[in-house]
């Protein structure tokens, strides 16, 4: 094997272009994770059967199907009915729809994990419904499950160049455009394997240390 390091310089300016998308996508997929995870583990918590079981249905069916097919389904089907989104906007809302399925159960375990005499508590008190979930249950259910959230963070991120298949460039998107242009495997791929591990490796450091600050 020939390691070119001027493939490697030639290839630098679109593993930047491929980066920024990447970490775009990421970005918005977390935002869109975080908060519809959150609005699934609060809805299955009302005492209301008929928003229960369409919520449950719903999330059960996303988190039991690949990921893969949901951006299949977004990008090709979506348009016969006359919605039409980008490519990186389909490829958002399916990754932050996705792993809301899986939020949703981190939120629903910090709730649960929040001690009943808070709730006694908030009753003893008179605080309204609303006043007891942002003042009382939320700030203590969030602090527990910020380490599980950025678990899913860090595969989101290895998740991403499944954006690919609907036309993306991401990293590994970019990577494969120029290998199939100059013939040069070796030196995207790895370049686009090192910048995986420069980030996902540092991010989990920083989730046990932090997992260890809020523990303690």
């Amino acid at each position: 094997m020939n390691w070119d390091w001027g493939a490697v310089r030639d290839f630098m300016p679109h593993f930047w272009d491929g980066l920024l998308v990447t970490l775009r996508a990421l970005a918005l997929g977390s935002v869109i994770s975080f908060a519809l995870g959150l609005v699934w583990a609060l809805l299955m918590r009302t005492p209301t059967r008929w928003v229960r079981w369409p919520v449950g249905v719903v999330t059960e069916f996303v988190r039991n199907t690949p990921l893969l097919v949901q951006l299949f389904f977004l990008f090709y089907v979506l348009p016969e009915w006359n919605i039409t989104f980008s490519a990186l906007t389909t490829g958002v809302v399916a990754i932050g729809l996705h792993y809301s399925t899986y939020t949703m159960q981190v939120y629903r375990a910090g709730i649960e994990g929040v001690p009943a005499g808070q709730w006694e508590a908030a009753t003893a008190l008179n605080l309204p419904p609303r006043r007891t979930w942002t003042a009382v249950i939320l700030p203590q259910a969030i602090r527990r499950v910020v380490p599980a959230l950025g678990n899913y963070v860090i595969s989101m991120l290895k998740d991403t160049p499944m954006l690919m298949a609907i036309t993306v460039l991401e990293m590994l998107g970019e990577a494969r455009l120029y290998s199939q242009e100059h013939f040069r495997f070796t030196e995207p791929l790895t370049v686009i394997g090192v910048a995986f591990i420069l980030i996902s490796c540092p991010a989990s450091l920083l989730l046990r240390a932090l997992e260890r600050r809020l523990v303690h």
